[in-house]
């Protein structure tokens, strides 16, 4: 299994990167996790559009989503592609959501009613239950996050991921993602911000933590904001965590299965 990053910023695109956004590629199959702003232009950069297989997205924030408008612009209109609906997997609500967005987005140039849907496969998941796509195994588990959040367990042929979207810390996290090679979280607060405005979300000296009591093999760092200080997340995820640490970059891509077989 492969990790693409297609974009690691907080609620706006940092310069030269978008929003959420992650490619899972294994046995010719491929899985967009998230689809914030800006992150089309780098998928395209790897993938065509009509070569993706699904789209999983955690919550409804604009910065994990908005994506999905040019995507379905792209694969309705772009030339050469192949004319198939795209299996999107929302959460509880996702498809009123969608329904709104459409009559916005639409301008009625266009019918509202079938706006997504005549080009995705709209179905909501339970987050109670395992998903299967293809040969990925994914569970859920709740967020601390403003809206409701799930993070997502992704059990491959030979490597397991876990991505925590947006969330404040959360004891249960840990154990959703005990042992996996490779913890996808975020890092969006500064270390000094006071703790009534903690909620929601996690800075990368508790990521950190969270991947060595987790047990992960690898951690990526996501979800920050381009200030002085980033150079520095690095090193406050080390504090706790010994593996290997890395900081989201577009085009930035982590083979789990050759690392699984490294000491």
């Amino acid at each position: 299994m492969r990790l693409v990053v297609l974009g690691g910023s907080a609620a706006c695109p940092n310069p030269g990167q978008g929003c959420s956004g992650y490619l899972l590629l294994e046995d010719n199959t491929a899985m967009l996790l998230d689809c914030g702003p800006g992150t089309l232009p780098e998928l395209l950069q790897h993938i065509s559009m009509d070569a993706l297989d699904a789209v999983i997205i955690t919550h409804l924030h604009q910065d994990h989503v908005l994506d999905l408008v040019p995507l379905r612009y792209g694969l309705k209109y772009a030339p050469g592609l192949k004319r198939r609906r795209l299996s999107v997997w929302l959460p509880p609500g996702g498809r009123r959501y969608l329904d709104e967005l459409a009559r916005v987005v639409s301008l009625g140039s266009e019918r509202s009613d079938d706006f997504f849907t005549e080009t995705f496969e709209i179905q909501e998941y339970d987050p109670e239950r395992p998903l299967q796509v293809r040969s990925w195994r994914i569970l859920f588990h709740p967020t601390r996050h403003w809206v409701p959040c799930w993070a997502l367990r992704v059990e491959g042929m030979q490597s397991t991921i876990a991505y925590l979207a947006d969330t404040g810390w959360d004891n249960s996290l840990i154990q959703f993602a005990q042992d996996v090679d490779l913890l996808i979280v975020e890092a969006t607060l500064p270390p000094d911000i006071e703790n009534g405005a903690r909620e929601g979300h996690l800075d990368a000296e508790e990521a950190g933590r969270i991947a060595a009591l987790a047990g992960t093999r690898q951690l990526l760092l996501t979800h920050y904001w381009a200030t002085p200080e980033v150079p520095t997340e690095v090193m406050r995820a080390t504090r706790h965590f010994g593996g290997r640490v890395y900081l989201a970059r577009p085009g930035l891509t982590i083979d789990l299965d050759e690392r699984r077989d490294q000491p």
